[in-house]
């Protein structure tokens, strides 16, 4: 509107020639204007979805860094669910055992100073666990593909302590089992001695030539299995508490690739 009242001005004060020179100037400069109005907007769109982008990658929040953590009780199939994130999302699969080892094998600083306490038969402070993790977190496969953290926090000083330290996990998976099903999974449990396969007298029966051979482990006894039941449920119910926003219960009662498909609708929203 403002283009047509500055040429029906000018067509009445200048001659026909002039008001349509002025015209098409004034149309110019406004398409000119309009023009660097909406770079100005795209810039600034730009900048604060860069400065997003920045954020989210320093707290993992973009897929590719994402820090996941898994929990679930004894034979609650954890092992299994974690193989089939690493097929399908590509995660890094990290476990505080094999990262106190590594370090204390490649005698790094601070597995110097964990073995100083394994060495003593003490346990390793938290705190130092939490070093030793986000140290891994800053490696490049992690940054890559993002990360898988099996077992850990194992108790509430543990998440606290990660809390303290910043680091944000985007998806907290729990694997949930009664006990009366994992004690039964877990006292049918039999280890074949000569190959290191393990069978189920149930869910997995063994070859009928080599059952006098086979192992019921101490540990998959049903006294030890609900003792270690006991012991894991009143540290998740500690532990989740810093990670409400995040938790993901999971029904483990099914098949794994049922399993599967919950952990997947989990781990898609990310």
């Amino acid at each position: 509107a403002g283009v047509s009242t500055l040429a029906g001005l000018n067509s009445e004060t200048l001659s026909p020639q002039l008001a349509t020179c002025n015209a098409a100037k004034a149309t110019a400069g406004l398409t000119c204007c309009a023009a660097a109005a909406v770079g100005l907007g795209a810039s600034a769109r730009g900048k604060r979805s860069a400065k997003k982008r920045i954020v989210c990658q320093a707290r993992g929040g973009d897929a590719k860094g994402a820090l996941v953590v898994i929990a679930g009780p004894p034979a609650a199939g954890k092992g299994t669910q974690c193989e089939k994130i690493k097929e399908k999302y590509g995660y890094v699969h990290i476990s505080t055992g094999d990262i106190l080892r590594e370090n204390v094998k490649n005698g790094t600083e601070l597995g110097l100073k964990a073995k100083g306490f394994m060495d003593s038969g003490a346990l390793v402070p938290s705190e130092l666990i939490v070093d030793l993790v986000k140290d891994r977190l800053t490696k490049d496969d992690v940054k890559e593909k993002g990360c898988l953290l099996d077992g850990f926090p194992r108790a509430p000083d543990q998440a606290e302590a990660m809390v303290d330290a910043g680091l944000k996990v985007q998806k907290f998976l729990v694997i949930k089992v009664p006990d009366d099903t994992l004690v039964e999974r877990g006292c049918g449990r039999r280890l074949d001695p000569e190959t290191g396969d393990i069978y189920h007298l149930k869910f997995k029966p063994p070859p009928e030539d080599i059952v006098d051979r086979l192992v019921h482990r101490s540990d998959d006894q049903e006294e030890k299995i609900r003792a270690r039941l006991q012991a894991y449920h009143s540290q998740i119910d500690g532990i989740t508490p810093f990670f409400k926003d995040v938790v993901f219960d999971i029904d483990g009662t099914g098949k794994p690739d049922e399993v599967f498909t919950q952990v997947t609708e989990g781990l898609d929203t990310l």
